[in-house]
């Protein structure tokens, strides 16, 4: 199934989680969906079937720490008052582009590079990178398992940070 046509079906079917994971979409294909996602703020696509089971794990732990700050924190911004970390930088870019996809020798693992640019400052332009794994099975495809972030920074450890304070 090529990208637009299975836009087309999830947008316009509304699929539920258990129905996209029967889609088979190639790295670059989840990198487009990936970009249409954070162009549009609207990351509810990856997170239908496109996150492996340990990113949806991780995803859950932080939006439940983050639900008790806010219930024991009344009127303070809580760690993830920005929503999640999905790009290096919460500013929007006006262009997300798919780069360099690269497998490993058995194709069980993607690297797809996401790239950022903005118009107004070019300097400003940066890349994160994918990290995907094709689930076992009949019906192979890629998830999306963690985001190399700019300076070192990896999505999952980006979640995790947000609460070290809390932590202490």
């Amino acid at each position: 199934m090529n990208l637009p046509a299975a836009l087309i079906l999830l947008l316009a079917t509304g699929i539920t989680s258990a129905q996209a994971a029967t889609l088979t979409f190639s790295p670059d294909q989840v990198g487009d969906v990936f970009c249409i996602g954070t162009l549009a703020d609207d990351m509810s696509q990856i997170e239908a079937g496109l996150l492996t089971p340990a990113l949806v794990e991780a995803i859950t732990i932080a939006e439940t720490r983050n639900s008790e700050f806010e219930s024991q924190h009344p009127g303070d911004k809580p760690p993830l008052g920005d929503g999640l970390p999905w790009r290096s930088y919460p500013d929007f870019a006006d262009s997300c582009t798919v780069g360099a996809v690269t497998l490993t020798d058995d194709a069980t693992a993607a690297s797809v590079a996401i790239n950022y640019t903005f118009n107004a400052d070019p300097s400003a332009n940066y890349t994160d990178t994918l990290q995907l794994k094709q689930t076992t099975g009949t019906d192979r495809f890629y998830q999306l398992d963690d985001i190399d972030q700019i300076d070192g920074q990896r999505f999952t450890t980006t979640l995790a940070a947000a609460f070290s304070d809390q932590d202490k």
